[in-house]
Parts: C-alpha cells; structure tokens; sequence
C-alpha cells in the first residue's frame, strides 16, 4: 500500500474481525475460569493456538524463521502479546465482570501513543491523537456507566486489565520491527515460546491433570485457543503491516463495544445510553486513527 494512502476497505474490515474475535475471549474466559485456574488457562490457550497455527502452516507450505535473531524477536514479542499479557488478564478476570475487563484493557492505542512519542520524540498525525482521545472517551462512557450501576470492581483486577493493555501497546510498537518471517510464521513463532513459558509453569502451579473441568469450561478455552488465539495473531501480525502500531492498536476501542455487547446478549447485562454512545465514539475513535494515511512503515509484501 503506497503511502499517504487511506487504508483500503479489506483491511478495515479485517480490524473489526479482529475486534470480534479478541473482544469474544473475554466473555470465554469467564466462561473457562469458572472451572480452570488462570495459568491453565493462559497456557491452554497458548498451546492449543500453537497447534492450530502449526497445522495451518503445513496445509499453506509456510515455513518458520530459521535464524536466532528473529526467534529472539519472537521471543520479546510473545513475552508482551501473550506470556506476560494473558497471564495477567486471565488472573485479573476473577475479579471484574467481561465488560470491565474488557474495556479496560482496550486503552491500549493510548498507550502505543505514548510509547511512541517517548522513543521517536515525535507524535503520530494530530488526527491519530483526536482519533486516540475520542476513543478513550468512549471507553470512558462504557466504564463510567458500568461503574455508576454499582459494578463490583476488583481495584487489583482493573489494574491487571490495564497492565495487560500496556504490554499490548509495547508489543504492538515492538511487533513492527518482525519484517522478515511471514504474519502466519511470526504468530507461530510467538505462540510456540508461549507455549514452551507457560505450560511448565501451570503445571508447578496448578497441577491441571488433578483438575476436572466440566464441558463448558473446556469448550470455551478450545474456541479462545483457536480462535480468539490463533486466527487472531494472523490478523494482527498482517495489520500490523499494513495500518501501522497505531492503526491495529485501534482495534481495542472496537474490542470494548464488543466486550459490553457480548455483557447484554449473553451474560444478561441491561443496556444503557452511555454503552450506546461509548460504542459510537469507539467506532469514531477508530476512524479517525486509520484516515490520517499510511504511516512511514512500509507494508510487506507477504500476506496470509
């Protein structure tokens, strides 16, 4: 996509997939935790994911990197996107309802704003900034109005909900320098080191095998492994290079409409008017990030 070019219709639909499907894993991990200790949980969902990826990756004929220095990358961008992140969501969500969690954690373009104005000392089009501060008031009608209705919120689970936003917004500036391997071979890569993280730990810490999950349990965390997980780091990996960190960071304020949604359809949420409004400057929030042109980042040329 040549630059100062508006983002074409494809890859914003693309976003709001990605919206769906990350903004649907907060509603299934209420659903897992029920019966399922959050590091079983995060490892599950990581390893389950890497299976997924490595059986698409044989069907396509992709291969994964062979040289240390991107399987270093890959190891710092899953330490940000999944090891640490989820872990710490997945605990945090014991304590908070789907729609708090996940509102929360959707403050993460605020915090890919900061991060790269700290490290390039030069801020993103003043358009990106209006499009980032919109957003985050339309987060802030959701939550408000959550909280107004007397929402029992853990202080320490919001706080695992917005560390998780902030390690997503490192590995959405971090995950624009991982050019070489494909977006299916990077999400791979990264779920692979998660995996190899995670599970030895949850099996020191919860002893899974002594655990009896019921069948809702375990279909939630095989539909967030696979796709909330799986299908979803192919998505981002090719945003990524396709809108920028600024542009597939957006997809969060669009992740808190779906969050607050899947609240009233599912889980039997009442509607209110800051819900409503909080989606629509979401979605407002989301456009004007994405029509300020194609960041300096050039895209690659492989796709999924």
């Amino acid at each position: 996509m040549a630059e100062a070019e508006k983002p074409p219709i494809t890859e914003l639909g693309l976003l709001g997939l990605l919206a769906l499907l990350w903004g649907s894993s907060y509603y299934f991990a209420k659903i897992a935790l029920v019966d399922l200790p959050p590091m079983t949980l995060a490892a599950s969902r990581v390893a389950i994911a890497a299976v997924f990826l490595l059986i698409i990756m044989r069907i396509v004929g992709d291969k994964l990197p062979r040289d240390g220095r991107t399987w270093r990358m890959l190891f710092v961008q899953a330490c940000f996107n999944s090891i640490l992140s989820w872990s710490i969501l997945a605990w945090g969500q014991q304590h908070i309802d789907v729609a708090l969690a996940s509102v929360l954690n959707s403050t993460s373009p605020i915090f890919v704003f900061f991060i790269t104005l700290a490290l390039v000392r030069k801020a993103p089009p003043g358009r990106s900034l209006w499009g980032a501060c919109v957003g985050l008031g339309g987060v802030a009608l959701i939550v408000g109005g959550d909280l107004a209705d007397g929402v029992d919120a853990s202080l320490a689970g919001c706080a695992a909900a917005l560390i998780g936003a902030f390690l997503y917004g490192c590995a959405a500036v971090y995950g624009k320098r991982i050019t070489g391997p494909s977006p299916l071979a990077t999400a791979t890569g990264t779920m692979l080191w998660a995996t190899l993280a995670l599970v030895p730990v949850a099996a020191l810490v919860d002893a899974p095998w002594r655990l009896q999950p019921g069948a809702d349990a375990l279909y939630a965390a095989t539909i967030q492994g696979v796709f909330c997980t799986g299908a979803a780091l192919v998505l981002f990996f090719r945003l990524q290079r396709t809108l920028g960190s600024m542009g597939v960071a957006s997809q969060a304020y669009l992740r808190a409409g779906v969050g607050a949604l899947l609240g009233i359809l599912l889980l039997g949420e009442q509607p209110t008017w800051t819900i409503g409004a909080g989606v629509v400057l979401a979605i407002l929030g989301v456009a004007l990030i994405n029509s300020g042109g194609k960041s300096k980042e050039k895209a690659s040329s492989k796709t999924i």
